[in-house]
């Protein structure tokens, strides 16, 4: 039987929570967003005589960014073309939201070591344009803190420049994003700092501002939210541009993934129109 790529249905939740145990040690976070993306839309598997064995999403952001995630190949099915043929159709996808007028561009993330990603990324004309320091350190040696709930009253709250992070989407900062913000992302305020967190996945937690003192009176409340979600590691996002961070950041226990001397995740963006 020929594999189809079809939109992803809610008979489907077995294969991919199988697909998330194999993928990132079990950390892979796709079974706790799929209701999620099942109700938002342009979710997608493929599937293999009648089993799901690959996944793709693409989320429509601000300024008219279709978004492009959750690329996954179950392990046993990996090495014969599968994460191409997703991809290829994901591209697909975005050129037809394109002739709509929906959106203009598709963008991603990845981490530096995705290096088929990477590849068929850069041959189908994907160029990067921003690139991200993630680091993170154990729960373990804070004494949490529970935050209170809070909220986003402009984006001039959030010392971001062109990109905000949301755990490994990266928003544009444009008017329409605040509204964004607002449904998808959870802010939390601990001591008159505040920190956001995507609402549909435990991922990186954003500081509004980044310094070594903002983020360190931020670790006990980030360690509760942190262990609520059943995570032992703290991870946040460090744009290129602020590197000087790095040490700061160490010095509060932070270590970039893999110990890198250059950033590790990178964003890049394909123009549609």
């Amino acid at each position: 039987m020929n594999p189809i790529i079809r939109e992803a249905k809610p008979e489907d939740k077995p294969f991919i929570e199988e697909i998330a145990k194999l993928t990132w040690e079990g950390e892979d976070y796709l079974a706790r967003v799929f209701e999620s993306w099942l109700k938002d839309g342009n979710f997608y598997v493929l599937e293999v005589e009648g089993r799901v064995v690959g996944t793709a999403k693409l989320t429509l952001l601000p300024d008219k960014v279709g978004w492009l995630e959750g690329l996954r190949v179950h392990p046993d099915y990996r090495g014969r073309g599968f994460g191409r043929m997703i991809h290829n159709f994901m591209v697909q996808k975005g050129e037809e939201l394109a002739k709509e007028g929906i959106i203009n561009a598709l963008e991603f993330s990845t981490y530096f070591l995705n290096r088929e990603s990477i590849a068929m990324a850069k041959k189908d004309g994907f160029e990067v344009i921003k690139r991200y320091y993630i680091m993170g350190r154990p729960v373990e040696g804070i004494k949490p803190s529970k935050p209170s709930n809070s909220t986003i009253a402009s984006l001039e709250e959030l010392e971001y420049g062109e990109y905000i992070p949301v755990g490994w989407k990266f928003v544009h900062k444009v008017p329409e994003a605040l509204d964004w913000l607002k449904k998808k992302a959870i802010v939390k305020e601990c001591g008159g700092a505040k920190f956001m967190m995507p609402k549909d996945s435990e991922s990186a937690f954003v500081p509004f501002h980044l310094s070594k003192s903002y983020v360190e009176q931020l670790l006990p409340c980030m360690a509760q939210e942190a262990l609520n979600a059943n995570r032992k590691y703290i991870e946040i996002m460090v744009p290129e541009e602020r590197r000087e961070l790095l040490e700061p950041f160490r010095e509060l226990g932070f270590e970039v993934w893999d110990n890198c001397k250059e950033p590790n995740v990178l964003v890049f963006k394909k123009k549609l129109k």
